[in-house]
């Protein structure tokens, strides 16, 4: 059976997905993030992420980290393009600990104007330490080339000028209009019953007023593909380059997923691996990627090479891209491909906060979020046919947009 999301006393919605762990994980999903944040201050959901911790109406920012981490506990947040998590981890037995916590931190943060001060210069160093890193820069960039002018296109961090220009307004605004009673799932896994949490729940979520938010996203415009070089103070050529893709609504997805991970996903025998580094020698690291978001998907190729060989690599990845489209899959390939994405999955539900994260994003879109069994029926189920056609939906070079971030010239 599926796990179903139940809703509380005041209508805000749990799921819960019990288990025999020492160890729980329950947090707090919100449907808001990045694309969600005005114009003029790009980077406030992130901002609002690290400063939610530094204070409640009775708690001060020692005293809220250290209600957790006094009994061997974990709180800690995440944001992007549309979600901003906040989540612990502590042993099952400190459950009412945890809730309660994350209650007051989000019915009652009080955002302390010193405490928001001191937080930007910690986030100048955040946006520091990614200038710093063109690997990991590459990305955002790269989602700002694709998404151009829109939402999506903005970076999580946003700049030194834009945090610099936070006022505490601007927060207690962003979390009015987008925390509201539709846009949070509260998310649990962990060794209570859900009859047990729900009563939690209600105790200290229960009485909080949430309102009807009247939100509405900024639909995403043409989308124009295009090639940039840019120069960068680094030893290697980086590059990224995609497309858009399937949102998380659409049931094609799933088999884009399976294909995404026989072209450059975790295993060391992927497509891409086996091309471009194992039988060449011409980059360290080649993935792919696939992110859904709820109105579009974001598909891309990532390789970092010497600058002389950049175009090889390219080749090398456009080949790998149109076999997928033109060759099926072997029955013995596709039998091989399914068994070791369903292993991945498998694997990655031994982090038991992945799993958390996961069916929580699901819960912010769908009234019940599928079991492993579930998944495996679905994953089996895929045929070469399917994965030929996504293929060929969504690896059209000519909508390629490419981000190349090459060395200075000396």
């Amino acid at each position: 059976m599926p796990h179903r999301v139940v809703r509380l006393q005041n209508g805000l919605r749990l799921l819960h997905i019990p288990t025999a762990s020492p160890i729980s994980h329950f947090g707090i999903l919100i449907d808001a993030g990045t694309r969600d944040e005005p114009d003029q201050h790009p980077g406030l959901a992130h901002f609002v992420e690290h400063t939610i911790f530094k204070g409640t109406e009775k708690r001060n920012a020692y005293r809220v980290i250290n209600r957790m981490e006094s009994v061997g506990g974990d709180l800690n947040a995440s944001t992007s393009k549309e979600e901003t998590d906040f989540y612990a981890s502590f042993l099952s037995p400190d459950y009412p600990r945890a809730v309660e916590l994350l209650a007051d931190i989000f019915f009652h943060a009080t955002f302390p104007k010193k405490e928001l001060e001191k937080e930007k210069t910690v986030i100048f160093e955040e946006i520091n330490y990614y200038n710093d890193s063109p690997s990991e820069l590459i990305f955002d960039d790269f989602e700002s080339l694709v998404f151009c002018q829109h939402d999506m296109g903005k970076n999580i961090l946003g700049t030194k000028e834009s945090v610099q220009q936070i006022r505490r307004e601007d927060i207690l605004d962003f979390t009015r209009r987008n925390y509201t009673l539709e846009n949070v799932v509260l998310a649990s896994v962990g060794n209570i019953s859900t009859e047990k949490l729900v009563r939690l729940c209600d105790k200290h979520f229960g009485n909080g007023k949430l309102t009807q938010g009247t939100r509405r996203r900024k639909p995403l415009g043409q989308y124009i593909p295009k090639t940039t070089v840019t120069r960068k103070s680094t030893s290697q050529t980086n590059v990224v380059t995609g497309t858009l893709a399937y949102d998380i609504h659409n049931p094609k997805r799933i088999p884009f997923m399976l294909l995404n991970n026989i072209l450059g996903g975790q295993g060391q025998n992927t497509r891409l691996n086996m091309s471009v580094r194992e039988k060449k020698g011409l980059a360290y690291t080649v993935e792919s990627y696939f992110n859904p978001f709820s109105d579009c998907g974001l598909f891309s190729v990532y390789f970092g090479c010497d600058t002389h060989e950049r175009d090889h690599c390219m080749h090398l990845v456009h080949h790998e891209l149109e076999k997928l489209k033109r060759q099926k899959l072997g029955s013995l390939q596709l039998y091989y491909a399914k068994k070791q994405y369903l292993g991945q999955l498998a694997l990655a539900q031994e982090s038991k906060l992945n799993e958390l994260l996961a069916a929580g994003h699901l819960a912010l879109f769908h009234d019940e979020v599928s079991n492993m069994d579930e998944d495996i029926r679905t994953i089996e189920g895929i045929t070469a046919d399917q994965l030929c056609e996504v293929a060929n939906e969504i690896f059209d070079l000519s909508r390629f947009t490419t981000l190349i971030f090459d060395p200075e010239e000396e």
